[in-house]
């Protein structure tokens, strides 16, 4: 984590706590995807959603190599998300059970996850 010189340790948590506070303020998917673009870089953002395009697939079992196939989410990543699910907070699973839904293909349809459609796949795809 990054450390700030002239910032106690007492300070960093607050301004974590109130950055979840924050998050936790935001009450629909329009209100976080405005947040989250002022908040973070492009980048930062496709490294969240990169991460989260996994945790469906991996609950489900699939082999690393064939997650990368269909996400273009690097074999990594995965198993960094992979690490979370099974020694990680919770959060990935709590957040997963919370969203899934028939449309989605989550657990209770008992389809499968939709192919994850980004830069990446699209450009393996048509190049």
């Amino acid at each position: 984590m990054k450390q700030h010189r002239n910032v106690s340790a007492e300070q960093e948590a607050l301004a974590e706590r109130n950055l979840f506070a924050a998050v936790a303020a935001l009450r629909t998917a329009d209100e976080c995807r405005a947040f989250f673009k002022d908040l973070c870089t492009p980048a930062e953002l496709q490294a969240m959603a990169d991460r989260w395009a996994v945790v469906d697939w991996l609950k489900r079992g699939v082999p690393y190599r064939e997650i990368h196939k269909i996400t273009g989410v690097s074999v990594t990543t995965i198993g960094r998300v992979a690490r979370c699910l099974a020694d990680g907070n919770g959060g990935y699973a709590l957040i997963a059970k919370r969203v899934r839904s028939p449309r989605r293909g989550g657990a209770s349809s008992g389809g499968q996850p939709e192919p994850v459609r980004n830069s990446r796949t699209e450009a393996t795809r048509n190049g």
